[in-house]
């Protein structure tokens, strides 16, 4: 049976691993040691099951037009043998649950906008958001406090993101 729960220090080898197998490259995972290494896990939830770590989601501080109160969804990763059955979702959907409970306005995210429309994401260009990836279309925002996006902002990412080319 699987279950959720926030990152201990325990964990940390097992995310990294995670994120290795999941991804061409260790960028991925590298980047959610830097951020974590900066303090600037918003939210890091795993994925277990008997003792073992299978899925993992990161949530990182975003700014818009310089002020905080915003969070990044990514990276995601399930180990191979664990995807398409559903656990990505459980893992973004209690993501989500945790930024709200810890007062986040408001969760952005680069990815399939047919993913992550499901958990209510739409196009950033709604309000005219800009970020610094050229994301287009990929690039998404969800309101967890109505009202709390301003329209026309430029959304950073924090700068663990930019070092590490992600």
């Amino acid at each position: 049976m699987i279950s959720l729960r926030s990152e201990q220090p325990a964990d940390v080898q097992d995310i990294h691993a995670v994120h290795l197998l999941s991804f061409p490259s260790a960028g991925e995972a590298c980047l959610v040691g830097a951020l974590r290494a900066a303090r600037r896990l918003t939210a890091s939830i795993v994925a277990e099951e008997a003792g073992r770590v299978v899925g993992h989601v990161a949530f990182s501080p975003v700014t818009a037009n310089g002020q905080t109160g915003g969070a990044g969804l990514g990276p995601i990763a399930v180990l191979p043998e664990w995807r398409r059955n559903g656990l990505a979702e459980r893992l973004v959907r209690e993501g989500l649950r945790c930024c709200s409970l810890a007062g986040i306005a408001f969760v952005v995210v680069l990815g399939n906008p047919a993913y992550y429309g499901r958990f209510g994401f739409r196009p950033a260009r709604q309000w005219q958001l800009e970020d610094e990836y050229g994301g287009g279309d990929a690039f998404q925002a969800l309101e967890l406090a109505r009202g709390s996006i301003v329209a026309g902002a430029r959304v950073q990412y924090a700068p663990e993101f930019a070092a590490l080319g992600v």
